[in-house]
């Protein structure tokens, strides 16, 4: 029964995220998290404040105004103490240029007591690289800006 009502969580926050509202995501962490996206880029990087992490769905939301995510497994281990949840997805946006691409990765996150205390999202960095570059060279400034990290 707990597994199931996590993986009815993680559906809610994944459609909050590609309805361009990342506030219930904000809302699940514990007060000490750690919020990581893999790569290089203007959306990798390490936060683990409120502030930062809000400042990076921001920029993902100027820089990809129409994301959205179909999941595709979901998977939970462990109790309510400890809790590691995957979850696959394929995303596709047409970032501010148009040009509609699609990328695909995971998602770990951990819950202690239903709170997140890392978030790990995996995408195919080479697929983002792609759509930044792409970005950067239609003139959106902020596909090549330094991550946001604190």
């Amino acid at each position: 029964m707990y597994h199931a009502i996590v993986k009815r969580r993680v559906r809610a926050l994944f459609a909050a995220v590609s309805q361009g509202d990342a506030e219930p995501v904000l809302r699940q962490f514990a007060p000490r998290f750690e919020h990581r996206c893999l790569g290089d880029s203007a959306l990798g990087g390490v936060r683990r404040s409120l502030a930062a992490t809000r400042a990076w769905y921001r920029r993902l939301y100027r820089l990809m105004p129409d994301i959205g995510f179909t999941l595709e497994d979901i998977a939970v281990a462990g109790g309510p103490w400890h809790t590691i949840v995957t979850a696959t997805w394929e995303e596709r946006n047409s970032g501010t240029d148009g040009v509609e691409t699609r990328n695909r990765g995971i998602h770990v996150l951990t819950l202690r007591w239903g709170r997140a205390t890392a978030l790990l999202i995996c995408p195919d960095t080479a697929g983002l690289t792609a759509t930044l570059d792409r970005l950067a060279a239609a003139g959106v400034a902020e596909a090549k800006a330094a991550p946001i990290l604190d």
